[in-house]
């Protein structure tokens, strides 16, 4: 990633209420840093917005930016987390990488962002407010 993509934003039509946002990215490519072999895989994005919300088509050109950067796995979910909840400070935001097999192996990393209020997490996860 040379030049840094902007991530463009819109205002929340609904910021008075909790909803979930889920866009999934399912051609995603990166390169293994140590083999220089491309790396294929499934990005999820999972937030509830707060004042603010991710345009696609920018989200789209910033996914694309990763195309010929060498990342591990690990690194790559946690620099997506951070780079789209710094941005559009939402309420909960959870980030999915789900990777093809590579030696007979799969991978997929799981980050979480949590701001507030809770309540978009606890709905996540099947939890009640009142317990």
């Amino acid at each position: 990633m040379s030049e840094p993509v902007e991530i463009e934003l819109f205002d929340n039509p609904h910021p008075e209420r909790d909803y979930h946002i889920t866009i999934k990215c399912p051609e995603f490519t990166s390169v293994c840093p140590r083999t220089g072999q491309p790396d294929f895989g499934e990005i999820t994005v999972e937030y509830c917005p707060d004042k603010l919300c991710i345009e696609l088509k920018s989200l789209k050109f910033y996914m694309q930016s990763y195309r010929n950067k060498g990342i591990f796995y690990e690194a790559l979910t946690n620099h997506i987390l951070d780079d789209l909840s710094r941005e559009c400070k939402p309420r909960w935001m959870k980030i999915s990488s789900r990777f093809t097999p590579r030696g007979g192996l799969t991978t997929e990393i799981v980050a979480e962002y949590e701001g507030s209020p809770m309540n978009c997490r606890e709905q996540s996860s099947g939890l009640s407010t009142n317990d």
